[in-house]
């Protein structure tokens, strides 16, 4: 299950064609998860415990760590986790950041 602000559930095929629109993918499940189940192509893996951390990193560090840049605001930003309930954490995490 995948979560956005103004689409609170994406199907596979509104995620595929939203990451050709340039919109920053983050994978919040357990780095072992990534490993073992696959990485989702074109996604950044930020594990929930670390998310907030990372979406108030400056933007350089950011890069370097997640070889990423790092989203300002307003960009665009889908979460997708295993079953929906860390993606959904991910967004208020997100939205409490001041991301809209």
């Amino acid at each position: 299950s995948l979560c956005a602000a103004a689409e609170p559930s994406l199907s596979y095929q509104e995620l595929k064609d939203l990451k050709k629109a340039n919109v920053l993918h983050i994978d919040v499940r357990e780095r072992w998860e990534v490993d073992r189940f696959g990485k989702i192509p074109e996604s950044i893996n930020i594990p929930l415990g670390e998310l907030m951390e990372a979406l108030q990193m400056d933007p350089t560090e950011f890069k370097e760590q997640y070889n990423q840049k790092m989203p300002s605001k307003s960009d665009p930003v889908v979460f997708s986790c295993l079953a929906g309930t860390r993606s959904k954490q991910a967004l208020g995490f997100a939205m409490s950041l001041g991301f809209s």
